[in-house]
């Protein structure tokens, strides 16, 4: 707690727009807890404060998402605004709103008006502005509550990128060379739709839709743009967006309470991708991490349930493939004639030139991403995104009030975007899981490959949350996912060809393994487990290396050195640079180049390690024993090479720490001077761990920079709120100049939390900071 002697900074503030004084008190972690007389304010107040601590981040991902870029940063931005705007929602707004239940349209009014309320205060010189708007020449926008939920592209749909990589690897060097590249679960044979030339699918296919979703990126002034990042990388990266959950009945813990664990995986950004906030009205109170741009949380508990989420990796995407009409370019054959294409014209502000007229071209299935009129076809991409209620997480707006299992499964029948794992645990001591999305029901394919246009192909509605499976008080007194497939190979839910393209176990694996071995399980104990390093699929991947022998002494000593390690990724490990290396980035290549074209090899790139290591362990692997043991050996030799050149040639000095780091660097610090640069960016730091380990760290291939990873951690004591644990990194705020920009990252990096602050007396007696709002002039 903070030390009683620290003065708490206290300012009152009038705020038009207010209905009556709202209390914002920031603790000592800059964890925001908003205390207002009714709900219409508590989120007004969340939106002014969320403005107030990283407006910038904010209005990017405003602009970002409703293709407004090149009227702020120039004409190199046109492009992306372009493809952003095929994946605005453009359907029927009060379908829109009705989805999320009668509280979405309130909610967000109030809270765009508290942007809005801070915009004009920094507008008027009342509040600063953020320094990224000065090293840009730019200004914030204001908000209409509408932004919030038309926006898609920022949301995760799984597969489009998959599908395209597996057209042009069939095309290559035939579907069997898949195999190194993704594993499907349950086991499958992939069989490409009737009507669908695997050849038919160009390379740059997508090239809109990865343009619309990438995360937003600036080019140093004066530099060229970074040449584009091969499909096989942006999907590896796509897929590593996963999670860990689990939630614990009183029986199994040492409180005699329920327990919930959550820590969702996201790209790491800075700031943060997530926020954590506390709001307390007389009929709502919640407290957890939710995406900054929405109203409420996602992640967390209110007074009687806790709940958290992870990807379940559905497919909602597939790539459509038509026929163009040779007397008319502007219509494609539907079922047994043709059908228009429908084009809007937009126009497009560009800073330092004329605006630009862009035209966009629908089907009946979704966005056009290209016309190839010399091959007489187009491509559309048909996701839920097009379907009422499906901005991402904005189904939170539903579960957030819920009290009850019954409630919170009632609410979660309307969830749309993305597909996600919900645990949840109540102050009565049930357990539960259960997962959400708009799942398409594909009938007759099984939406690995794309499919013909023409109406052969088409979803057959949503799953219905009675088809697929749950648990309520399960008998082991535990639940948790891992972004595995969880789907019992039994279950209904199997015929419905959901989705085939799940993470590796090992983190689940791990989960289990730790969970089953404690029936007293304490906070601590979560939270350790969730920093947990012990690589359960690196320590498969060594067992392939049993038996094998080499002339190599460096090689025989490194296999020596795998096969006596316990698996943990810890910063000073030897193994653990040398496995990582191995099954990273040279294991897949090597076994690429054995069993199919270089041309195929090269579209695989550096493969997926679950996919790899489940085919060299396979009966149907074509390569024999002396050609296997020649890949692993040629494979361990050129990772050997590669620590060498980075980490000299001492073997022994070699740790994994010295590779594996954490550096977030802000968009805007290209444009920032070396010293104000210096100031924006975090690390780097040395970080344990990997894709594959619960403390997830994934990183990029060519630097070992983290990538991916917990956005937040959070362990709830579920009905003793005060003993909860939570972090962000690297900092609640996004202002450069305040003490909780970076004060989180080192508490992160070392595995270590904050409190969870809920009750007023806690949250009092760790105060740092008291806002005063108070109501000023007309309502904004």
């Amino acid at each position: 707690m903070a030390d009683s002697a620290e003065p708490i900074d206290r300012r009152t503030l009038a705020t038009p727009g207010l209905e009556a004084p709202v209390e914002i008190v920031v603790d000592r972690w800059g964890i925001p807890h908003i205390y207002a007389g009714n709900t219409r304010d508590v989120f007004f107040a969340q939106g002014w404060n969320a403005a107030r601590d990283r407006l910038w981040q904010m209005d990017l991902w405003r602009k970002r998402g409703l293709g407004l870029l090149a009227e702020n940063f120039g004409p190199d931005y046109a492009a992306q605004d372009r493809a952003t705007r095929l994946f605005l929602y453009r359907g029927d707004m009060a379908a829109e709103w009705a989805v999320y239940g009668p509280n979405a349209r309130p909610w967000s009014e109030a809270f765009a008006a508290g942007v809005n309320a801070y915009v004009e205060q920094v507008r008027a010189g009342a509040a600063p502005l953020p320094v990224e708007f000065t090293l840009t020449d730019t200004r914030p926008e204001l908000w209409d509550a509408s932004d919030i939920v038309r926006i898609r592209s920022h949301g995760i749909s799984n597969n489009a990128e998959s599908e395209v990589l597996r057209l042009r690897v069939a095309s290559a060097g035939g579907l069997a060379a898949d195999v190194v590249r993704r594993k499907l679960d349950p086991e499958h044979e992939v069989v490409a739709p009737d009507g669908l030339d695997i050849a038919d699918v160009p390379a740059d296919v997508l090239a809109d839709y990865t343009l619309a979703t990438k995360e937003m990126a600036f080019v140093t002034p004066g530099a060229s743009p970074p040449p584009d990042r091969p499909l096989a990388e942006i999907a590896e990266e796509a897929a590593a967006q996963g999670s860990n959950n689990w939630v614990i009945a009183p029986s199994r813990t040492a409180t005699g309470r329920a327990m919930l664990a959550s820590d969702p995986h996201r790209v790491y950004l800075a700031p943060s991708i997530r926020y954590i906030v506390h709001l307390d009205s007389p009929e709502l109170k919640v407290m957890g991490a939710g995406e900054l741009h929405l109203p409420g949380v996602t992640i967390g508990h209110n007074e009687r349930i806790a709940f958290a989420i992870t990807v379940f990796m559905a497919d909602q995407a597939d790539i459509y493939v038509y026929e163009l009409n040779p007397a008319n370019p502007r219509q494609y054959r539907y079922g047994d004639g043709w059908e228009d294409f429908r084009f809007v014209t937009e126009t497009l502000a560009v800073r330092g030139e004329a605006p630009r007229e862009v035209e966009l071209a629908f089907t009946r299935h979704g966005p056009v991403l290209k016309m190839a009129p010399d091959i007489q076809r187009a491509y559309a991409l048909r996701t839920v995104w097009t379907e009422p209620g499906t901005s991402a997480y904005f189904g939170a707006a539903r579960y957030q009030t819920a009290g009850d299992w019954e409630t919170f499964k009632e609410a979660l029948s309307h969830w749309g975007a993305a597909p996600m794992n919900f645990v949840y645990a109540d102050v009565d001591g049930n357990i539960g899981w259960i997962p959400a999305a708009f799942m398409p029901r594909r009938r007759n394919w099984d939406g690995l490959m794309g499919a013909p246009g023409d109406g052969r192909y088409e979803w057959d509605g949503f799953a219905t949350q009675d088809e697929l499976p749950s648990l309520y008080n399960p008998e082991r007194g535990w639940v948790g996912t891992a972004n595995e497939m969880n789907i019992p190979l039994d279950h209904p839910a199997q015929a419905l060809n959901l989705g085939f393209e799940w993470a590796d176990p090992a983190r689940m694996n791990r989960i289990a393994e730790v969970l089953s071995a404690n029936d007293r399980v304490t906070i601590d104990d979560s939270a350790r487990l969730q920093t947990d390093v012990v690589n359960l699929a690196a320590l498969r991947a060594i067992t392939l290396l049993r038996g094998v022998t080499s002339d190599d002494p460096q090689v025989r000593r490194a296999i020596d050195l795998l096969g006596g390690w316990d698996g943990a990724e810890t910063l000073e490990s030897l193994p653990a640079a040398i496995v990582e290396v191995w099954i990273t980035k040279h294991l897949a290549p090597a076994t690429a180049r054995r069993i199919t074209t270089e041309a195929a090899a090269k579209i695989i790139g550096y493969g997926n390690q679950y996919a790899v290591v489940t085919y060299l362990q396979s009966r149907g692997c074509v390569l024999d024993a002396a050609e296997r043991d020649a890949v692993l050996v040629a494979s361990l030799r050129s990772a050997l090479d590669e620590l060498a050149e980075r980490l000299g040639p001492d073997m022994g000095a070699w740790k994994w720490g010295d590779l594996h780091h954490a550096r977030f660097v802000p968009p805007a610090a290209v444009f920032a001077d070396a010293a104000l640069r210096q100031k924006l960016i975090h690390g780097p730091a040395p970080i344990p761990g990997s894709a594959y380990t619960v403390c997830a760290a994934t990183y990029g291939p060519e630097d070992f920079a983290m990538t991916t990873g917990a956005s937040i951690r959070m362990v709830c004591d579920v009905g003793a709120w005060d003993n909860s644990l939570v972090i962000n990194t690297p900092g609640q705020s996004g202002d450069p100049d305040s003490p909780h920009y970076g004060d989180l990252f080192p508490l992160w990096a070392k595995g270590e939390y904050v409190p969870m602050l809920w009750s007023r007396a806690a949250v009092d007696a760790a105060a740092s900071q008291v806002i005063r709002l108070t109501p000023a002039g007309a309502a904004a």
